[in-house]
């Protein structure tokens, strides 16, 4: 299989995932007091959201990869 193709492949899928979970949510940790011995953090939740036009810009990329890898060696 062809890197083109499978770029195309892994366009799609990213774009589809884009689509079904349109926010990302990661936990940041961040330290408050650090005096010695004693430490303190504070663990944060951050939400990303990701436009749902993104996901139709992967998709769309990922099928016009695919066709120009088929194209190309076809």
């Amino acid at each position: 299989m062809k890197s083109i193709t499978v770029a195309g492949i892994f366009l799609i899928i990213l774009g589809v995932l884009i689509f079904v979970y349109q926010v990302v949510t990661y936990t940041k940790r961040e330290k408050i007091l650090d005096v010695g011995p004693i430490q303190a953090t504070r663990e944060t939740r951050k939400t990303v959201p990701l436009p749902p036009i993104l996901g139709a810009v992967a998709i769309a990329g990922g099928i016009a990869l695919m066709v120009k890898g088929s194209k190309r060696g076809g």
